[in-house]
Formats: structure tokens, sequence, C-alpha cells
């Protein structure tokens, strides 16, 4: 009886970790990388049509992406999931495939005008469809026998709608062992969902993600008063305020907070000021939201829906769905908010949002959620003054704002709270989901703070859970960064060498007023400059 630990360690995400037991094993989570690529994964250490179940934590592609690659190198199993989550799935897996296709297709239109070969995607709508097909329901709160040795339960993490952690309880050769996989532990007072992640009282082992893990959410001021400040500055200025936000989730709760914002009037002289919602699969996914079952909402949304308010709509609401729909809000001068995915930029309409507004000072970037390291949404937020989209260099003049403690992860002390809720002291904590240095940083606290041993594994730790020893404990390989132009490493490279261009072309417009011998040196300097690299 093992667990092997292949994804979402010491990186945020990609989860994936292998459980066996009496000859049956299993998948916890399929996710998919995104961002920078910081360690190397391991990849599955048994074919996937040997693989006899899949446990997924909740729909996020980082925890659920990687599914129809599995179905596509051969798995055939069931994949166990909350009733809410195998309905989330339907469209986010659908999402991916298209994006994987519509990539292929570009780059093979690219390709046969330099003679490359065709690309293929990583999978195909066919692939989603499969594993789609396959969903399996569990609801909360159902002690379910999957296999002979594994007994499964799904809980409420209130992270995401449907989202769980998982008891599994694995039996070999008349011994038991339990462990608990937290998923994504939800964060406290946030809007739509339940918002008290449910505890567990006892485990032998447990996996505890981290995302947080090394600092607190600010929650000095309430979210709501805060994105209507935003809302007012911006469109004060009449520019618009540009949300990237995760389709799945985060939309709902920003339209959850406007409509709060529009009902109390929070936002002067701006009546009906329009929001638009640009991502059919936000919108499908709030269909999902508002037909989901009301042991998933909080209080407070369940008081409005008995009421008779719709919590996520109001007046003013635009829903786009064709590009044309997106294109034209771009070109409406009215000042509005954009609600558009992806959340961290990578992908999506929110890409050409961003293109048309990063340049304006008096719009405002406002970013809701986590930017993992690598992607789009960090470099801006980290400050980056120029990015390069649809191969044009954009100058990022506008407000880049941060919605503090909006995140749908617990923080800190919201993780630490949940795992005082083993009343029996787990033998060990496995520490994953989070970056590098938050994983050895949570690890410590969750020993000094809770007195229980913890460690932050590296992809291809393996452990016995019988005995408690590792088998294998790797240290983690770094992933190579790419050498030719089109890697990651020298796309960034490149952009920084326009950027010092541009400035240098800055400088020389200021040299037309300077002293002669000061140009003569100027010029030599650029000549043994480019005779050295040309």
């Amino acid at each position: 009886m093992k667990v092997t630990f292949l994804g979402a360690a010491h990186e945020v995400t990609g989860s994936c970790t292998l459980l066996e037991s009496d000859g049956v094993r299993g998948l916890v989570d399929c996710g998919m990388e995104q961002g920078q690529d910081i360690f190397v994964n391991q990849e599955i250490p048994v074919p996937p049509a040997e693989l006899d179940f899949v446990l997924l934590t909740h729909a996020h592609v980082d925890h659920s992406g990687n599914l129809p690659l599995l179905f596509k190198k051969g798995y055939d199993g069931p994949v166990y999931a909350t009733p809410e989550t195998c309905n989330l799935c339907r469209i986010m897996l659908m999402d991916c495939a298209h994006i994987q296709e519509s990539e292929a297709d570009w780059h093979n239109r690219k390709g046969k005008r330099s003679g490359k070969k065709d690309y293929e995607p990583l999978y195909t709508t066919d692939d989603a469809q499969t594993a789609i097909d396959h969903l399996r329901p569990i609801r909360y709160g159902e002690k379910v026998q999957i296999a002979e040795s594994f007994t499964v339960r799904f809980s409420d993490i209130c992270h995401l709608l449907g989202s769980a952690c998982i008891e599994v309880w694995m039996t070999e050769k008349g011994r038991d062992r339990k462990m608990v996989f937290s998923g994504d532990v939800g964060n406290y007072d946030q809007p739509i969902i339940r918002d008290v992640p449910a505890k567990v009282a006892e485990a032998d082992f447990v996996l505890v993600e981290s995302t947080y893990g090394d600092r607190l959410h600010d929650r000095s001021k309430p979210s709501v008063e805060r994105l209507a400040d935003y809302i007012q500055r911006t469109l004060d200025r009449g520019g618009n305020l540009v949300i990237p936000s995760f389709a799945v989730g985060r939309t709902q709760e920003m339209l959850y907070f406007i409509r709060e914002i529009k009902e109390k009037n929070m936002v002067k002289g701006h009546d009906h000021f329009p929001v638009y919602v640009d991502s059919p699969m936000a919108n499908d996914a709030t269909a999902i939201y508002l037909q989901c079952d009301r042991d998933c909402l909080d209080d407070a949304t369940r008081a409005l829906v008995d009421a008779g308010v719709n919590p996520i709509w109001f007046d003013d609401i635009e829903i786009s769905v064709t590009s044309e729909d997106s294109k034209a809000i771009n070109e409406d001068p009215v000042p509005k908010v954009i609600l558009s995915a992806s959340g961290m930029c990578e992908a999506g309409r929110i890409r050409h949002h961003l293109k048309h507004n990063l340049w304006r000072p008096e719009s405002t970037v406002l970013f809701v959620g986590y930017q993992a390291v690598g992607t789009l949404g960090r470099r801006l937020y980290d400050g980056e003054k120029k990015v390069r989209l649809f191969n044009e260099d954009i100058q990022v003049n506008c407000e880049i704002g941060f919605l503090p403690g909006k995140s749908g992860h617990a923080d800190r002390d919201g993780l630490t709270e949940w795992l005082r809720g083993f009343l029996q002291k787990p033998k060990m904590v496995f520490v994953n989901h989070g970056e590098d240095k938050t994983t050895e940083v949570f690890a410590d606290w969750v020993e000094q703070e809770l007195g229980l041993k913890a460690f932050a594994p590296y992809s291809g730790t393996e452990f016995d859970l019988i005995e408690s020893v590792f088998l294998a404990c790797p240290e983690g390989i770094p992933a190579k960064k790419e050498e030719s132009a089109g890697g990651a490493a020298a796309t960034d490279l490149y952009r920084l060498l326009q950027q010092r261009g541009d400035d240098l072309m800055s400088l020389i417009r200021t040299m037309r007023d300077k002293p002669n011998k000061t140009n003569r040196q100027f010029v030599k300097d650029v000549e043994n400059l480019l005779k050295k690299y040309q």
C-alpha cells in the first residue's frame, strides 16, 4: 500500500497523486499545469489502461484538465466526483479540448508556410467527450466502496461549487489505513457557496494544499467595498474596468458583488453602468450555479433565492456569446466593467480586452485571483511595463489593481484551522499545491504550530502507508528552459531585448541637443556594439 506524489509538488498547478493498495491503483486528480513549469513532473508510473479509478476533488483545470489525455492514452475506468463537479467538468473539459484543437489549427496554418510537420493537439473534443462519459457522481457524505480495497467519502471543502476533500479508506492483507486529500481548501467568508470547509476528525495521513500557506489574506475592508472603489475610480476617469476572471467560480462571485453594489447604489454618478460577461464558458457555468443543489449555497444566498432574488443577475448585464459580440465591446466608447476569461490571461478573450485597454491610462485591469508564476497575469501583477499580445507590443499605462482576500483558497490561518479538525493526530501531513518555498514554509509551520509531522514531497516521492517509510524521496528536478527562439526563456529574453531597444531609441531622441563630443562618443559606442553582434 503506497502513495506516489506526481503533480503540484512544490508547484501550484497540475495536481495528481497515485494510490495503490492490494493490486488496485487509482489517481486523485489529474490536473493540467498552468504557467511556468518549475520542476519536472514524473510520468504516471503505470500504464493508464492499468488504472482502476480516478477521484476528482473539483473541476478546476489544474485538477481535472488532463483527464481527456488520460483517456486518450488508454484509461477506460470511472471518474468519481460530486454531482456539481461532474456538471462543471462537462463544460470545462470540452472548453479545454476546443482550445487544444484551436492552437493546433493555428500552429498548422503557420507550419504549412514553413514546411513544418503537422502539430497534434494534446487531446481532442472526442477525448474530452470520452472523459465526460465516464464521470460518476457521488454526493457529499456518502461512503462508497469503489473497489474491494478502496472506500471513499466526499465532503464540502467550500473552494468551488462541488469542491470536496476526499477521505480514502484502504485495505491490504487485513491492514487498514486512511488518507485524506484536502483538495483546495476554501476561503472563509466568500459569497454564494458555503464558506466553512468541512473538517475530518480522523486520518492516518493527510495531503493538504498550501497555495497561501505562507501568508494571510487582507480582510481590513470588505471586498465589495474595494470593488466599488475600483469601479467608481475607473468610470470617473472614463475608462473600462477589465477583470480577468476564472470562468467558473470567480466570475459568479464578481457578479454577486456587482449586484450588491448596484442594489445599494455604491457607485455614484454612473447609473446603469454596463457590465459585460465575455466568456461563453462563464455563461454556461453561471447556469449551473443557478440550478445547483440548495445545500451547496450559503445562508445569505439561500435567503436571496427564497425571496425571489437572483443572486448573480441584475439589470445592465450584457452577455457576449459570439466573437462579434466580443469585438463590439471594445468598439463601444461607453465606460464599462468587463469580466472575461482566462483568469491568468493565458488564453481566451481576455487577451483581446487587455490589448485594447492596457495602453489606456484611464482604464484599470483588476486581478481577483491567484496568478501563477510565468503567466501573463503574474507579469502584469508584478509590474511589467510592456507586454506582447497578438504580435504587437503593448505599453502598460493603465492602473493595475488587485482585490485582496478574494482568492478561493484559504490562507495560512484557514489551512491551519482545517487541520485542527483532526482530533486524532495523523502520522504525517504531506504538503503540496504551493510555490516551492511556500510548501516548505507551511510544512515547518504545521510542525511548529500543530505539533504534526509534516513534509513537502517532490514529484516522484513514494511512501509506504503500512510501514510509514519513504520508498523513494528524490530532490526536485528543475524544468529545463528551452534554448530555442520558441522557448519560454528565449521569448522572455527577446521581449526584454525589445524593451531595451525601445529604451535606446528613446535615448537617441534626447541626443539632438547634446554636445558634438558627446554624440560622437555615443555613435562610436553604438557602432562597436553593432560590430560585436553582427
